[in-house]
């Protein structure tokens, strides 16, 4: 479990849910389980700034918080905006694509089109935040479950970005 106070000690205080808040995701097919773990949900309230990341705001609007290994993750449920906090996270659920466990039983790891479908899945798998790094991150997978409208976006991001030129030498031609 990650120690907030100690792992992100210059972010703000983060609340717990509020029964309504639970009360929503419960109507929505979020079982508790998902709710509080790995890690329980938080609140925060604020804005996304221009950079993607999370700016505290205690008059903004209620963003549910997701804690990841180097970063928080920051889900406005009624826009779907999505911001970090310090612009680490790769995904939601990122500790999923190098557990061996993901895979057992001939299992793939699951990509999500959004939270509230991660959530419903008991975050068994992820939602990517930064397309740009998928070939890196999940080019190691050995099977990715991807929901349909994921699918044109997971193909064209899930191959290098460049590729080396390729030049032949000559034989017996010192370099």
């Amino acid at each position: 479990m990650t120690n907030f106070a100690l792992c992100h000690h210059e972010m703000p205080v983060l609340g717990g849910l509020l029964q309504r808040h639970i009360d929503w995701l419960r109507a929505c097919g979020v079982p508790m389980v998902a709710i509080v773990r790995p890690e329980p949900m938080r609140l925060a309230h604020g804005y996304k700034a221009h950079d993607g990341r999370f700016d505290h705001d205690p008059s903004g609007p209620a963003w549910l918080v997701f804690p990841e290994p180097e970063d928080c993750v920051f889900w406005e449920p009624r826009t779907g905006a999505l911001a970090t906090w310090n612009g680490r996270a790769f995904a939601l659920g990122e500790s999923m694509i190098d557990n061996a466990a993901t895979y057992a039983f001939g299992f793939p790891l699951r990509l999500y089109a959004s939270p509230i479908h991660w959530l419903q899945g008991k975050r068994d798998g992820c939602v990517v935040l930064d397309w740009s790094l998928a070939f890196d991150r999940l080019r190691h997978s050995p099977r990715i479950a991807v929901a349909e409208t994921l699918r044109p976006k997971l193909k064209q991001h899930l191959q290098p970005p460049r590729l080396p030129e390729i030049l032949v030498m000559c034989e017996g031609t010192a370099a």
